[in-house]
């Protein structure tokens, strides 16, 4: 089976999305592929991580308690009478060797946590790829639009889009059998415009779509974004007979915006 139908499968399997027969279908393969069995627990894994992701929210509790604590300590040593102390030579050499065995100490401290910064920097490129295959998944899942919207969706999570996630969002706003999926696709790319390939491709979509939803949000995103580019092509949409009429009067509200 290919790889992209097995995920897009088990997505629906975990979702409780197949009938009874599918279900049991799917029960025999995880029993009988260990391959199917893998993949089934790592998207299993990164749905649940998903789905826990609004839950969780970063605290400094440890950090205030350390900083009242210490805050405590500078008032108590305040507070006590000022005396002078002198240090012998002696004193002072035992001080400088406890001040490099605290550096020492730092340095060692400060190397193991690049270490372990590194480690999560590898931990969160791995959760990265599995949300990105969850998305290709669940974008192209033909039996369901919801669980297309949901693929969409995972995207916003994502911070830079590469070719294949982009490639994906517009093969969605273009040939999407659903208005609402398309219409998602499309303010997905919007995060994305700052990249040249995305502002590019959407410019240019402006001439090939046909969804009269789609092409009114279009217009509209393109001339928040000041695409003076666009202005012919408007022109020509505002003067099209074939398109909607709604559509026209966003074309032409469009280029007095942008003149």
């Amino acid at each position: 089976m290919e790889h992209k139908i097995l995920e897009s499968l088990l997505i629906d399997y975990i979702d409780g999305r197949l009938d009874s027969a599918e279900a049991a279908k799917v029960d025999q393969l995880l029993k009988e592929d260990s391959h199917a069995l893998q993949l089934f627990n790592q998207l299993k894994e990164v749905i649940n991580q998903m789905k826990q992701a609004n839950d969780l929210a970063p605290t400094s509790e440890s950090r205030q308690k350390f900083l009242v604590a210490l805050e405590n300590e500078v008032q108590l040593e305040s507070r006590k009478d000022a005396k002078h102390v002198f240090f012998s030579p002696y004193t002072l050499k035992i001080a400088a060797g406890f001040i490099m065995l605290m550096a020492i100490a730092g340095i060692g401290y400060w190397l193991n946590k690049t270490n372990e910064q590194q480690k999560q920097i590898a931990r969160l490129q791995e959760q990265m790829d599995s949300t990105k295959n969850v998305m290709m998944a669940m974008i192209v899942n033909p039996q369901s639009a919801s669980q297309r919207m949901q693929g969409v969706a995972v995207s916003y999570q994502i911070k830079k889009a590469d070719d294949e996630i982009v490639n994906a969002l517009f093969d969605a706003m273009y040939n999407d059998p659903s208005t609402n999926v398309r219409l998602a696709a499309l303010e997905a790319l919007a995060k994305f415009s700052n990249q040249p390939n995305v502002k590019d491709g959407l410019i240019k979509s402006l001439s090939k779509q046909k969804d009269p939803m789609v092409q009114i949000s279009l217009i509209q995103l393109l001339v928040d974004m000041k695409e003076k580019a666009v202005i012919n092509e408007l022109e020509r949409i505002s003067r099209d007979k074939e398109v909607l009429k709604a559509v026209k009067d966003e074309a032409y509200a469009g280029i007095l915006r942008l003149s």
